[in-house]
């Protein structure tokens, strides 16, 4: 099993729909909980991406130097930005990171947020576009030199000259709960993210995607997106919960759920039917609650309890398939701590210490070794000598 944090590039605060207690996300800011992250045994942290949120590329870039093994999972936008843009991107962050890169593939479920950046698409053609995307990406990325004409993209000799650490590539990871993203998962994600619902759904969605892979000859894993209110007691946990929204109003969830409506994302109707809207029925599954789902779009339930109680519920989902938990907790800085002092040492936590180094790359070769770059400057030498 292994967890990663969330890192809060739009704001940050102890309350849910109000700007009581609120943090600005700063440089300083999120160089503490990066920071945190870093020591506490976290294998990294998400950084989200959106027009709510600071760009997450320059932003985790900010943090490589002030940490050491964290993992960054960062998004690429296919229809946003190109193929070839994106594996240069990608290779050159896990080159200054050494290693430290993980992929979040992002197709996008907000037809508005979308137009504003330039991308006029159908949801299914959205995915369509992802799959030649992914299937460009992976190429240029793992060192082929790429022609690709599809019906949305048209590459002619695309190549990477500085190669990524990692090989293949950066692990891809990607979220959606439609027959389309379902599809794109099987044939090129590693790990296959979703959000925080029942362990019944979470099972179906799995044995779905894992049929779908299997029949592209290929396995997946599995990871979750949730968020965490971990106490010492229940009760607790509980109060801890209900603290975070005292301050949201009718009038708060009318307009947020009003705004998730606009969406095309399955992911987000599936969050949304959770609760309706309603705040009497927030505990969906025992200590799987959805309060958060109320004024915040995307991941929407939280984990809520002791921490023997929250380690059982997270074993529930590890033996669905689940090895890959993504939380978040407000205000993350405390709530960090606090995770990793009272959960993690109840969990079968993997620990990832390599440190990767970049290969060398050299006008004699693209992709060389320091031995096989010191043999080519000898043979060099000799044949300007004679």
């Amino acid at each position: 099993m292994q967890i990663l944090w969330f890192i809060p590039t739009s704001r940050d605060g102890r309350y849910l729909g109000t700007e009581v207690g609120g943090r600005d996300a700063t440089p300083d800011y999120l160089q503490q909980i990066a920071q945190a992250v870093d020591n506490l045994g976290y294998v990294g942290a998400l950084l989200p991406t959106g027009p709510f949120c600071e760009d997450a590329w320059i932003t985790a870039a900010s943090l490589i130097p002030v940490t050491k093994r964290m993992k960054f999972l960062v998004a690429i936008r296919p229809g946003i930005s190109s193929p070839g843009v994106a594996a240069r991107m990608a290779a050159t962050f896990d080159r200054m990171s050494h290693g430290r890169l993980l992929v979040n593939v992002v197709t996008g479920g907000d037809p508005a947020h979308l137009a504003g950046d330039g991308l006029h698409l159908s949801h299914d053609d959205r995915y369509n576009l992802t799959e030649e995307f992914l299937a460009v990406w992976r190429g240029i990325v793992s060192g082929e030199t790429v022609d690709f004409q599809g019906k949305y993209l048209d590459i002619k000799g695309g190549k990477l000259l500085f190669p990524p650490i990692q090989k293949p590539y950066p692990p891809l990871w990607f979220g959606g709960s439609s027959a389309a993203a379902k599809r794109v998962a099987a044939k090129h994600i590693d790990t296959y993210l979703t959000w925080g619902e029942p362990p019944a759904q979470v099972a179906q969605k799995i044995a779905e995607v894992r049929q779908l892979a299997a029949e592209q000859g290929r396995t997946v894993r599995f990871g979750i997106r949730l968020h965490v209110i971990v106490r010492e007691t229940v009760s607790a946990a509980w109060d801890a919960a209900n603290e975070l929204i005292k301050y949201v109003d009718d009038e708060a969830i009318a307009k947020a759920q009003q705004a998730y409506a606009t969406s095309d994302s399955e992911g987000q109707k599936r969050m949304v039917q959770l609760h309706n809207g309603k705040r009497d029925a927030l505990e969906i599954s025992p200590n799987l609650w959805a309060g958060i789902g109320l004024v915040r779009g995307g991941a929407g339930t939280a984990l809520v309890g002791d921490p023997d109680t929250v380690a059982a519920r997270m074993l529930e989902y590890q033996k669905l398939g689940i090895d890959t938990f993504v939380f978040s907790g407000y205000p993350h800085l405390e709530e960090a701590y606090r995770t990793a002092e009272l959960l993690f040492p109840r969990l079968p936590l993997q620990h990832d210490t390599t440190t990767l180094t970049a290969p060398i790359v050299t006008p004699f070769s693209e992709f060389a070794s320091q031995e096989r770059l010191t043999q080519q400057i000898k043979e060099v030498a000799t044949t300007s000598a004679s």
